[in-house]
């Protein structure tokens, strides 16, 4: 598990990151696999999420997730449902004392969001299409519903898809990082050429349009994890 010095210095907040590993899922699903809509054994996904939650030291019964469907749509959690009754939204957001957020992410980027002061945290499930309408921010915006200030909110984005793994189609929409907010990542030389006739060299990886999301919230405080890169 991989934490983040800056949420876990947090008066009682835990968190964490997840990774492949822990888990009773064998086959291709071999790892700590918490997703129900795999093709996994459901016992397996079960046993798997019981131990993630296990891992922050909190009990099964506390988990919240969400049936996600890259949309920028965030709620306020005043209780935990059934997993079969997960709502369709990628942000989650409680200041219910006992209650773990749980987002699950493969090349898309989970963000955990606190503001210790007020008692609220948050969790996002944040990919290119998220990102881009505005997950984070609604994320942000049920926080301060429930009294969180933005100026004390802290945000970690975890491990997701590289720049130099992620290639597109040239379908894919024209999104660029904004050069007021970023100057540094933009030129050519940020985005190399995929390896694949017609791909863009040209386009935003996910892990850069996150981190300018939430740089243009102002004073919002964000902290990104590298992990290394795959090939």
């Amino acid at each position: 598990m991989i934490k983040v010095e800056m949420l876990g210095d947090l008066p009682g907040i835990r968190h964490g990151f997840l990774t492949r590993t822990g888990g009773v899922s064998d086959g291709i699903y071999a790892s700590l696999n918490c997703g129900a809509g795999s093709k996994d054994l459901l016992d397996h996904v079960l046993e798997n999420r019981a131990r993630a939650v296990a891992l922050i030291g909190m009990p099964e019964e506390s988990l919240a997730t969400a049936y996600q469907v890259h949309s920028a749509k965030a709620i306020i959690v005043d209780r935990v449902w059934p997993r079969e009754a997960a709502p369709q939204v990628d942000g989650l957001v409680t200041d219910r004392p006992g209650i773990t957020l749980g987002i699950l992410t493969a090349d898309c980027a989970p963000v955990l969001f606190a503001d210790a002061a007020a008692r609220v945290i948050g969790a996002a499930h944040a990919g290119w299409r998220g990102a881009v309408s505005g997950v984070l921010q609604q994320t942000i915006d049920s926080m301060i519903e429930l009294g969180a200030k933005r100026a004390r909110i802290q945000a970690a984005v975890g491990p997701c898809i590289g720049q130099m793994s992620y290639e597109v189609g040239a379908d894919f929409p024209g999104i660029s990082v904004t050069c007021s907010i970023l100057p540094a990542m933009c030129g050519a030389n940020w985005w190399p050429p995929g390896w694949r006739r017609l791909h863009s060299p040209a386009m935003t990886p996910v892990p850069t349009k996150i981190s300018s999301s939430l740089i243009a919230v102002p004073r919002c405080d964000m902290r990104r994890i590298t992990v290394g890169r795959s090939p």
